[in-house]
């Protein structure tokens, strides 16, 4: 799979959404993330008004889905999703519900290892349960909460390549990353490059993030897909 560059559209207003993603899709990104914020605030009307701006772009809805798989999945696919999100977390009927839906209703399923206990083993379970990308990932909170504390900020890199090494699915790193480490991630194995907050989002204010955001989106873009993705061996 060659890199792709998804932006999350972490943001609470459709009208920002829909200018951040055209500025996007200028600059090169190939995937629009309805990231969580939007999802709460405009919901399905949200992802429909993406899918009409952009009819031809894959679109992630973030739904984080943790029961009610099979609607949510339905749902958010009728309204023009091409992939949507299921946690880890959720019951193993709840995964093979979204990943049924998903079946069903032409929708992709990424499922996100976020707060499993064994990162790695979620990810093989994720896979064996039928997703096709894994979301390796830190959650806001959880970093913020560590850093707060003075301690080390976990980082999704920590275990990205055992990650990678354990599944056959493609992989993405989400969760504090730096704009070097986001772009380095097809070398660690990871082909689905994903800039949001607070790389082109302000994490605060979950806002456009000021400054020439096209300029800086097309020098990464151009970095990302001028890479090779890392063949990390498989792990059993």
């Amino acid at each position: 799979m060659k890199p792709i560059v998804q932006i999350s559209l972490d943001l609470t207003n459709i009208d920002e959404a829909l200018q951040t993603a055209e500025m996007a899709l200028r600059a090169g990104v190939d995937w629009l993330e309805a990231g969580t914020p939007l999802i709460l605030a405009e919901g399905l009307h949200g992802v429909r008004k993406l899918r009409e701006a952009f009819p031809t772009t894959p679109i992630v809805a973030d739904l984080k889905t943790m029961d009610g798989g099979y609607l949510e999945a339905e749902m958010m696919a009728g309204a023009g999703a091409t992939h949507v999100v299921v946690m880890a977390a959720a019951h193993d009927e709840t995964i093979k519900c979204v990943v049924k839906a998903g079946k069903d209703f032409g929708c992709q399923v990424m499922g996100d290892n976020m707060v499993c206990p064994d990162m790695v083993q979620g990810a093989r379970r994720l896979e064996s349960l039928g997703c096709d990308f894994i979301i390796h990932h830190i959650g806001y909170d959880e970093r913020r909460g560590i850093a707060a504390a003075g301690l080390r900020m976990p980082s999704p890199l920590d275990q990205l390549r055992d990650v990678v090494a354990a599944v056959s699915i493609p992989v993405q790193a989400v969760g504090g990353l730096s704009l070097e480490q986001a772009i380095e991630c097809p070398s660690h194995g990871a082909p689905l490059v994903v800039l949001g907050a607070p790389l082109t989002i302000d994490a605060d204010a979950f806002k456009t993030a000021d400054g020439d955001l096209e300029s800086s989106l097309r020098l990464i873009c151009d970095a990302v897909h001028a890479q090779q993705v890392a063949k990390i061996g498989r792990q059993d």
